[in-house]
């Protein structure tokens, strides 16, 4: 203050000399240039080159800095990390060959837990948080895609015994897709469980195909186990060519490479495998299925009396009448 010179200034002198201080840009040669303030580098290694720059005051006299400011050394870290506004260390890490994500991230709670004293904790930031976050979600995200496929084919057949028949091959493709995990040595993550919930509904399309049309031909009067046979026939070419055109279509995702192919693989395993065992296994099963399911809802509900009906024929005319 009583040499004139502002804080800021002092400041700024020393970002500019020691730093660097952006100026403005000019464009030359069809090219932006930025242009920084700053001393030369033989300038700027020694501490003790402060003492030759200088500052201008209020006067417009220039001020050296060496009056202005003592040199002296400390040790410390350039910067700290806060994490929720608490100064915190920054940890990045990967599961080691054959441990998924959520054993590592339990086996760094116990660690912590053991080891860190009671004024230091611990917490989680990108995509660890977010597994964190949504751990434990899956069961309940399975249950709901049952549930509502099992209430769209119960509003589809008018029947609350039919839909069992559909969604109880459902484990068949879910058996399947866990076989080829297990055979390409995959874990269960996020892009198999995403696969798991397609194949709930990919896998019960070929038993819509089937107890479609066994219904059908079970109203009109021949036996459940002829009606399920016959729906089994008539509809296994469909079934065949849809199945294996979607698991034709998903072969580029089974043999993906480059960037995120494992991402991309472990999809295509889940539901090129799980459709083979819909496709393969699923389709004998549900015809037992839907006789076995029928029989049952029959048992439990009462027996209703054939109605007598009146075959009503016209006359033909007489007299021109």
């Amino acid at each position: 203050m009583k040499q004139g010179v502002a804080i800021g200034d002092v400041y700024q002198t020393l970002q500019a000399y020691l730093g660097g201080l952006y100026v403005n840009q000019f464009n030359r040669f069809g090219r932006q240039w930025k242009v920084f303030l700053e001393a030369e580098g033989e300038d700027r290694k020694d501490p003790r080159s402060i003492n030759q720059f200088y500052v201008r005051n209020n006067k417009g006299e220039m001020v050296p800095l060496s009056s202005l400011v003592t040199i002296k050394k400390v040790f410390g870290v350039e910067y700290t990390n806060r994490f929720n506004l608490y100064r915190a260390a920054q940890i990045i890490g990967s599961a080691a060959p054959g441990y998924s994500s959520g054993q590592a991230l339990t086996a760094l709670e116990e660690v912590a837990r053991e080891t860190l004293p009671i004024t230091m904790g611990y917490d989680y930031s990108d995509l660890s948080f977010q597994e964190k976050t949504v751990s434990g979600t899956a069961g309940p995200i399975f249950a709901l895609s049952i549930v509502v496929v099992f209430l769209i084919l119960a509003a589809l057949y008018e029947s609350w015994s039919l839909p069992f028949s559909v969604l109880l091959s459902v484990p068949v493709a879910v058996c399947g897709a866990f076989v080829g995990l297990f055979m390409r040595h995959f874990d269960l993550n996020v892009y198999s469980q995403i696969g798991l919930i397609m194949l709930i509904g990919l896998s019960a399309k070929n038993a819509i195909l089937i107890v479609e049309f066994a219904k059908m031909e079970h109203e009109k009067g021949r036996d459940i186990v002829e009606a399920a046979l016959a729906g089994a026939k008539l509809r296994l070419r469909p079934i065949i060519m849809t199945s294996f055109a979607f698991i034709l279509g998903c072969l580029p995702l089974w043999f993906a490479t480059g960037s995120g192919s494992v991402a991309r693989q472990v999809l295509g395993t889940v539901v090129i495998s799980g459709m083979l065992a819909a496709t393969m296994i699923a389709i004998f099963i549900i015809p037992a299925l839907f006789v076995i399911v029928e029989r049952i809802a029959k048992k439990k509900t009462p027996g209703i009396p054939p109605v007598n009906r009146l075959s009503v024929e016209p006359r033909p005319r007489q007299g021109g009448k």
